[in-house]
């Protein structure tokens, strides 16, 4: 179980929002290497940890967190200006696709995506939250850099294979989150080994070594190395990601090793020089 945890830095010239003590960012150079599979499950065991946790979509063009969380329906608006997080699993969650139909494509230009963005972000109703995760659309675009500029980040995690393809533009996220100002926490590195369910031999389909390599690099943690398994998969495809739905499984406790690894790295990084109101009384 999580100490109380505190509010940390942000980028010069912002301030942490009032309700939410660390908000962090899950980037990728690339898609296809399950970053929104990652941010969510990620969410899940700092909440299994005891934390107090939310998941942003940040992904306006392609959100798939409802999907994954298993949410319909429409958030509610109690004042027609701000919108109430919906809940899941005990984390609150936001996207996109929780105020569009499902099959509606967002035919936006890019400054449309990004004040679709900060409004998410300012408008809803958070509660007090100690981590607010933001699943980034992938790549170093319009909506990267308003986050760097508008959104007070606590630090970043970037997600990739081991393939070298993906390392290749994971490198490309990562420096641009120190561009930014943005601290990275880690890397996580996604689909590192599958172990086959009838004899047990593990296989390095996308390559080994790969997370490892960029980490040491660039002088940031790996926070962790996640298996290429059907459970994973299958639990996120039926909305019940697979943290929630086996707490026990290997899956699940390299999802829990990960998110203790973030949540410990953020630790050693400095404290917010204002305290947030929700951390006061």
């Amino acid at each position: 179980m999580m100490n109380k945890i505190a509010s940390h830095a942000v980028q010069p010239g912002l301030f942490p929002h009032p309700r939410i003590r660390n908000v962090i960012a899950v980037g990728s150079g690339k898609g296809g290497v399950g970053k929104s599979t990652t941010a969510v499950n990620l969410a899940l065991a700092l909440q299994r940890l005891g934390a107090k946790v939310g998941v942003l979509d940040a992904d306006v063009y392609g959100p798939s967190v409802p999907a994954m969380l298993g949410l319909s329906g429409r958030p509610e608006s109690p004042d027609d200006k701000s919108i109430e997080p919906m809940r899941a699993f005990g984390i609150e969650a936001m996207s996109i696709g929780l105020l569009v139909d499902q099959d509606t494509p967002m035919i936006w230009r890019g400054p449309m995506a990004t004040s679709a963005l900060t409004q998410l972000f300012n408008d809803t109703r958070w509660g007090d939250l100690d981590y607010l995760l933001i699943d980034l659309p992938p790549g170093t675009g319009d909506i990267q850099l308003t986050l760097a500029q508008k959104i007070p980040v606590a630090g970043a995690v970037i997600v990739t294979t081991p393939q070298e393809i993906a390392t290749l533009d994971a490198r490309k996220a990562l420096k641009m989150f120190e561009k930014v100002n943005v601290p990275v926490l880690g890397i996580v590195e996604n689909m590192a080994v599958h172990v086959c369910g009838n004899c047990g031999h593990a296989e390095h389909l996308f390559g080994q070594g790969g997370g490892q390599a960029m980490a040491a690099q660039y002088g940031v943690p790996l926070l962790g190395s996640l298996p290429l398994d059907l459970r994973i998969r299958e639990q996120g495809d039926v909305g019940t990601p697979v943290v929630a739905a086996a707490a026990d499984s290997a899956p699940a406790q390299a999802y829990l090793a990960a998110a203790q690894a973030m949540a410990a790295q953020l630790a050693t990084r400095p404290r917010a020089s204002i305290p947030i109101a929700s951390t006061l009384g």
